[in-house]
């Protein structure tokens, strides 16, 4: 019998990888700086207040938004995935981050354009979503393909309902909603950005806490219980950390699809290793959502498309790889 070959985990090339592309997004430009010089008095503080009000209060707070909320949706992503142990298993597919625009969409309409209202609104849309999904998917215990499939009619009548909500709404209202759809990181500010990073990390760190509890249900409910674990409550506990966090994300930018389905399959894949790691979701959700809004930014000249755009353009092709590789298994 041959010996196993061991392959490296590639996780650092994609740590080096968004290094790169963060002090792209934070320097690209001739205005901004020219060339090590121009890098070096940005950070010595030597530059003009000009460039420094562009790098240090514009770009960075966007990049760092990229950054957090990357990781959120790809710890969301691993979790829903282990949790249904199918890689179409994630919010986009199943339908959390359309209820949480749901969600939004209603605090717009009663409440106004109010930011933390959209927040709340957002995590209880999401959370009433993913308790549609887990009734209707009940019968017995849970199967990870039902509650994929419910999770699907549950997205399509959700997003119906979106459909006719902004047609009822005023003008404004309507077109409020419709910018805010499209997935966005424009006029990410720092104090926009700071309290809903702390609540996505607080709610990463929840999730890491909780990541021994997640592998053991991986192995089956059976098993998970006889090893100790509370499967109901386990599994409902790491629901609710899923939903908050892709509520949170959508909250704040709008709805970014894909990065909580590819993240975690390719941070397997980078890891050469069958289960589903959350550090590294999370850093290869941060990597794609950054790399994304870099290409959003500067893919067109003079022309800044929202994130989500991109997002659903590359996402589209890798959804149609998964699932005719998952049909092929």
């Amino acid at each position: 019998m041959m010996p196993r070959q061991y392959k490296p985990s590639l996780v650092p090339v994609a740590f080096i990888l968004t290094l790169v592309v963060l002090v792209a997004t934070l320097f690209t430009g001739q205005q901004v700086a020219q060339g090590m010089t121009g890098i070096w008095q940005l950070l010595t503080g030597e530059a003009s207040p000009y460039q420094s009000i562009v790098v240090w209060q514009w770009r960075a707070s966007r990049a760092l938004g990229a950054l957090i909320i990357g990781a959120g949706l790809g710890v969301s992503g691993a979790v829903f995935q282990s949790l249904v142990r199918n890689p179409l298993g994630s919010p986009d597919i199943t339908g959390f981050n359309v209820g949480a625009f749901t969600g939004v969409l209603l605090s717009i309409a009663w409440f106004g354009n109010v930011y933390w209202m959209s927040v709340l609104g957002a995590i209880l849309g999401g959370l009433c979503a993913a308790l549609l999904v887990y009734l209707f998917a009940y019968r017995d215990g849970h199967s990870g393909f039902r509650l994929i499939i419910v999770g699907i009619a549950i997205s399509a009548t959700l997003t119906a309902f979106n459909q006719w909500l902004s047609l009822s709404v005023s003008l404004e209202t309507a077109m409020t909603a419709a910018l805010w759809s499209a997935g966005s990181l424009n006029g990410m500010t720092w104090s926009r950005i700071l309290p809903a990073a702390i609540l996505l990390i607080l709610l990463m760190c929840v999730a890491l806490a909780m990541n021994s509890r997640m592998k053991l249900l991986e192995m089956g409910d059976d098993t998970a219980a006889a090893l100790g674990v509370s499967v109901n409550k386990s599994r409902l506990a790491l629901m609710f950390v899923g939903v908050s966090l892709t509520a949170v994300a959508t909250a704040i930018t709008g709805p970014i699809a894909f990065i909580s389905l590819a993240a975690p399959q390719i941070a397997r894949r980078l890891e050469n290793n069958a289960s589903i790691s959350l550090t590294a979701s999370a850093l290869v959700g941060a990597m794609l959502l950054l790399a994304a809004d870099f290409l959003a930014q500067h893919a067109w000249q003079g022309i800044t498309l929202p994130v989500g755009l991109v997002t659903i353009s590359l996402g589209g092709l890798y959804l149609v790889y998964l699932i005719v590789r998952e049909g092929r298994l």
